[in-house]
């Protein structure tokens, strides 16, 4: 080979190297602040809209529950971890968990994913929670849930450092 083609080889060898260097730190760096950065802004706005949705909304829920029963469940209650207190009513629609801005409840939990479990009624009018695939997992009164689950009345559900539980 010529000395022209082997310094060629070179300096793309070299060119190939510095770019899986520059593309790796970019990844570190977008897993180590992008996320938090979103999760910080987006628990400030869930947590201020809680205490506005829940006093209008419950009223109708519990009239569109008569034939239920009074064990039918009203709220959502996160009762430990970083948002303790928080309530969402329940409507009868989908509610997401996870670290993704776009979730129901925002969870900012190093233990939680992205789009980590929901929360939705069957035609029953139960309550069913669903890991989606979690790395950690979704745990229903101590027990990994592994396919949907139907949610007791007041059961913990516990995803990382986060409680929540179905409340009248």
């Amino acid at each position: 080979m010529s000395e022209l083609t082997l310094t060629v080889m070179r300096l793309g060898f070299l060119a190939v190297l510095w770019l899986f260097v520059i593309v790796s730190i970019q990844v570190i760096r977008s897993d180590l602040f992008g996320t938090r950065v979103t999760q910080r802004t987006a628990r400030r706005a869930e947590a201020q809209r809680p205490p506005q949705r829940p006093q209008p909304q419950q009223p109708p829920q519990g009239g569109g529950r008569r034939g239920r029963g009074r064990n039918a469940p009203t709220k959502l209650v996160v009762t430990e971890g970083s948002l303790t207190g928080t309530t969402v009513a329940l409507q009868g629609q989908t509610i997401t968990l996870g670290r993704a801005h776009d979730s129901t409840i925002v969870l900012d939990d190093d233990y939680a994913s992205s789009r980590h479990a929901r929360i939705y009624p069957d035609r029953d009018g139960k309550w069913i929670v669903e890991d989606l695939g979690s790395t950690n997992g979704t745990y229903l009164d101590r027990t990994r849930l592994t396919t949907p689950t139907p949610i007791p009345l007041e059961a913990p559900i516990r995803i990382g450092k986060t409680v929540i539980e179905l409340r009248k």
